[in-house]
Order: structure tokens, then sequence, then C-alpha cells
């Protein structure tokens, strides 16, 4: 049975160099151990060795219980930067993650970066990203610069993964509203899981979700509230005009589509998931190597599941493999 970690970062050394080069949107200071730390309004990434250093990464998966980690550039990725730039470092890591899945397949799987704040380039990149570079599709983020995903200008990328019947992975950004989260770290403790329920609420009520049917769409952090609210969106279709004027059915039914990682290690929070949209549309994350992210609590909390060995297998791996065709 294999176990794949569906929610990893990775930060590709040569990215980094391009970053401490210049220009660049990101704050860059240095932690006690020299490792770069990037600084993006309301948050904060370490990039520890395991981070940047493809040696390091392999011995960490070698020295767990894991097969195989897919690696994405966090957020808020390439979109802070000027267009340009956007677009030349997001070519940059999608070369670097293809060349890291060649030469390193048997460990890593890598999804695209997209340059999100030039939506026409966006679209080009991930049709790239895919047919030219093998990689499995892209992450996008929670909302780009304030717009929401929802935006008509992001459909021809939607209609380009439809027709690729790519993977877009969600995952957060720091929010709108981001000046009112700078204490505590309340970006990634709240801030977070509540601009991917806000962006996964635009999509179905705008329509993407219904429009584009063949895209393969996952939710990180096990889609923030997204199970627990769906109740309420169902209600939002039946009292609000303007909720049933896209969509022809109602939202639960487009959130059962969806797949969503299991970052979030409570049991209860999980079993929740699980009753709503089925073990057959989770997939397992630790948010490696993060701050907040977890291979143990991963594991601890899949393998302490009351479902069945084959659930348990789906969830650790082969709801994954189906997701990326392999």
């Amino acid at each position: 049975m294999p176990i794949i970690d569906f929610h990893t970062h990775m930060y590709p050394q040569e990215y980094v160099a391009a970053l401490q080069a210049g220009p660049t949107a990101y704050t860059i200071t240095y932690d006690e151990a020299n490792n770069p730390v990037l600084h993006s309004p309301g948050d904060y990434s370490t990039l520890v060795p395991s981070h940047r250093l493809v040696e390091v990464r392999r011995r960490a998966i070698a020295e767990s219980e894991l097969d195989q980690h897919v690696i994405t550039l966090p957020g808020p990725g390439t979109c802070l930067e000027t267009p340009p730039q956007s677009v030349a470092l997001s070519r940059l890591v999608n070369d670097l993650f293809a060349r890291l899945q060649v030469d390193h397949g048997d460990r890593l799987r890598a999804l695209g970066t997209l340059p999100m704040n030039v939506p026409e380039a966006a679209a080009a990149e991930l049709e790239r990203a895919i047919a030219e570079l093998g990689l499995g599709g892209a992450m996008i983020f929670s909302n780009i610069n304030g717009l929401p995903l929802s935006d008509e200008r992001f459909w021809p990328l939607y209609e380009k993964a439809d027709a690729l019947e790519a993977v877009l992975y969600i995952h957060p950004t720091f929010p709108v509203g981001v000046e009112a989260m700078q204490d505590y770290m309340l970006v990634p403790l709240v801030g977070f899981l509540t601009d991917t329920t806000l962006a996964t609420a635009g999509l179905i009520y705008s329509g993407v979700f219904e429009r584009f049917p063949k895209i393969k769409w996952v939710l990180a952090h096990l889609g923030g509230a997204v199970p627990y609210l769906a109740e309420r969106l169902d209600r939002g279709y039946e009292v609000y005009r303007p909720c049933r004027e896209n969509i022809s059915r109602p939202p639960s039914h487009y959130l059962k589509q969806l797949y969503y990682d299991t970052v979030n290690f409570d049991l209860k929070a999980l079993q929740f998931a699980i009753d709503f949209v089925g073990a057959d549309h989770l997939v397992a994350g630790s948010d490696y190597p993060q701050h907040m992210g977890s291979v143990e609590q991963m594991l601890t909390s899949i393998n302490a599941l009351n479902i069945s060995a084959a659930d348990k297998a789906g969830i650790l791996g082969e709801n994954a493999m189906r997701l990326l065709s392999l």
C-alpha cells in the first residue's frame, strides 16, 4: 500500500536564489541557523533545509513511513510579484519542479505554480506545465491579491484546466482584511481556513464547478469550514435567488465532487468530513515541513479512524494515485 503525502511544500534552491538576488516583493530575513525567512502579509515561512535541498528531503521521506511527497510552492507564491516577475518566476519554479520529478520520481511528484496575477498567462503556463513538463496540475491560491477565484478573468484558465482534466489544488493565502489578523498569527490559524471557505463558496455560486466539471479540485486543510457549512450553503441556494442563478443543484452536490486533504488532525473533524464527502475523496496531507505541519499527526489521525482498511488505504495513497493518474 503506497503512502503519499499530498500536502507538502518545497522552495527550489534556484528559486530562493532568484528571490535573494531580487527584485522581489517578499521581505527576506534570516534565522539563527541562517535559514532564509520569507515574510508576506500576516505570515512568514522559515525555509529549513528540507524546504530547499532535495537530498535532505529524500532522506526525510526515507526515514518516515511515507513513499512519496507531492510538492508545491506555498502561498502567496509568485502572485506578490510584478506581472513580468510573476510569469518568469512561475516558469522557473515549474521547470525546477519538473526536473525534480524526473530525477526523483520515486519520491517526488509535483504540482506547478501559476502567475495568477496575470490571468492570461496563467492558462498558458498551466498547459505548458502539464503538456510539456509532465506536472499533474497546479496549486492556486484562495484569492489573488484580493481578486476572488470566481472572477471571470480566471475562466480561461478553468477552461484550459477542464480540457486537460487537470488537478487544481486550492491553498489559502493571506485573506482580504489581513490587517485585522496581525496579532497572534491569526492569518494562518483562522484567516487561511476562512479564505479557503470563502473561495469555495464563490466558485460554487458563480457556476465555475458546474461549468467546468472535468477539473479535479482539491481543497487544502480539510476544506477549511466547507464540510461544516455545507448545510448553510444549501440554505442559501433555497432562500436567495442570486445563489440559484448560475447553478442547477444545491451546493452540497458540487462539494461532494471535490477532494479534501487531511491537514486537520482532529479525529472528529476527519470523521465529519468522511461522513459528508466519503473516504474516497480524502487524500493524506501533513503540510510538511511548514511550522504547523506534522507527518506523525497525519499518520496517527488517519490510522485512528474507525473506517475499513480499504478506506484507509485510499486516504493514505490510492486516492492520490487516482487523482494524479499514477
